[in-house]
Parts: C-alpha cells; sequence; structure tokens
C-alpha cells in the first residue's frame, strides 16, 4: 500500500513543493519591499511601535501575501486529501491543484501593479481550482 501511495502521490507532492516555493517567495518579496520603505532597522527590531508599510508595493505586497495565507490551508488539505484518497480517475484533485497554483503566479503580479477587476476574476480562477478539488475528494 505504501509503495502504490509513494508512486501517486508524486504529482501532489511536486505541487506541494512548488506551492510552498511560491509562499516563500511571497514572504521574501513582502518583507523586502517593506524593509526598503521601513528601514533594516525596522525590520531587525521587535516592532513594537506598529509600524505598517504605507509604500504602493510593500502595502500590495503585504495584502497579495496575506490573500494568499488565507487560502493555502486549504489548498495544502485538499491536496494532501487527493493524493492520499486517490485521484487516478479523474485527476480533477490534481488538475484543480494546478489551477489554484498557476492563478495564485497570475495573481501577485495582478495585485502589485494594482489592476483591478482582472485581479479578481483571476482569484475566482483559483476558488475554481479549489473547488475541483474539493469535488475530487467526493469521487
Amino acid at each position: 500500500m505504501m509503495e502504490t501511495l509513494g508512486v501517486t502521490a508524486t504529482p501532489y507532492m511536486t505541487l506541494l513543493a512548488l506551492s510552498v516555493i511560491l509562499l516563500v517567495f511571497q514572504i521574501l518579496l513582502q518583507g523586502m519591499l517593506a524593509t526598503r520603505e521601513l528601514g533594516s532597522q525596522w525590520n531587525a527590531g521587535p516592532r513594537d511601535e506598529g509600524l505598517e508599510p504605507r509604500g504602493r508595493f510593500a502595502g500590495r505586497a503585504a495584502r497579495a501575501s496575506k490573500n494568499f495565507r488565507e487560502t493555502y490551508p486549504a489548498f495544502v488539505g485538499l491536496l494532501l486529501g487527493v493524493a492520499f484518497t486517490g485521484d487516478d480517475a479523474s485527476r480533477w484533485g490534481l488538475i484543480g491543484g494546478w489551477i489554484w497554483f498557476v492563478a495564485r503566479i497570475v495573481y501577485l503580479p495582478l495585485y502589485l501593479a494594482g489592476i483591478p477587476y482582472f485581479r479578481s476574476f483571476v482569484w475566482l480562477i483559483s476558488m475554481m481550482g479549489l473547488l475541483a478539488m474539493t469535488i475530487a475528494l467526493f469521487r
């Protein structure tokens, strides 16, 4: 049973690893832009004063990262669920995972550029990916 799971879970674990890279990238981007605005002393300090970046890109990067982290736990849970319960017949769980992942990549520059409506549409596409993953769990 474990050998089969290891073989079939490989594309899911690849997607999971890539999603962690995207998470870390967003965190680093947010931190870099905030540090550029508020300084390295702020970054190294305890941040007790409650300062938040107010600049356009630092603020957008922080909000985009927060938005990513709001759906990320659902993505991870669903991805592991479809990996462990099996998704071999339809692969909708894996397809949904890739839809979510690619949409989240597209979403970031749209948010940083301040593009309305289309950015929201891309977010809806990412939600469709999560929906496909959820449906795959019930098959």
